[in-house]
């Protein structure tokens, strides 16, 4: 893409692709960083994240669209192995529309800019993708494109927010220096640190 405010969501989508394939059926239910959701639901949330922000891209606006992600506790279905990558193929592959990025959409139920919606599900591939390889012990190289959307994304909820809240929670302090995916985990509010195991 030639447009420097747009980017190709593949790399980010393929590298979430990967790490889902690396989940072993023991590993549905171990712990990850996100609080009371298991492997099994961040996998399902990744799924219906992956719908809803490929309709928001399509401003096809709907159930999908419109459904709160704390509605309930995400799940996988059977094919989930399956559906996954298919749906973040189709999430990639909507955002390749100029129209995606222009104009009003909708996601969690919430209107926003398209290009807000762009930010918001780069981060939501980032550090989720983050949370699935810290839970599942596998190594986790973000696209680095996504990796500055997901941060600038973060960096501008934070600076808006003067509790210094995080969207996801409490923002962690993470030294200036660190690496940027370190300092958008830890404005994500969760600790770069995090393990699985105390």
């Amino acid at each position: 893409m030639t447009d420097p405010t747009t980017f190709d969501f593949e790399p980010q989508a393929r590298i979430v692709a990967r790490l889902a394939e690396g989940v072993t059926d023991e590993q549905l239910a171990d712990a990850t960083p996100c609080p009371d959701l298991a492997v099994r639901n961040l996998l399902g949330h990744l799924s219906g994240l992956a719908v809803a922000f490929r309709d928001a891209a399509r401003k096809d606006l709907g159930v999908t669209t419109n459904s709160s992600p704390d509605a309930a506790v995400p799940d996988i279905g059977a094919g989930w192995r399956e559906d996954l990558p298919k749906v973040l193929d189709e999430l990639a592959d909507a955002w390749r529309d100029p129209a995606a990025w222009t104009g009003m959409t909708r996601a969690g139920g919430v209107d926003l800019p398209g290009a807000v919606a762009a930010a918001v599900a780069a981060d939501e591939l980032v550090i989720h993708g983050w949370d699935l390889a810290r839970a599942t012990g596998q190594p986790y190289a973000p696209d680095p494109i996504a990796l500055k959307a997901s941060h600038g994304f973060l960096r501008a909820v934070a600076e808006e927010d003067d509790r210094g809240g995080g969207i996801f929670g409490p923002v962690v302090p993470v030294p200036a220096d660190a690496p940027l995916l370190d300092r958008a985990v830890g404005l994500s509010g969760r600790d770069p640190r995090w393990s699985p195991r105390p």
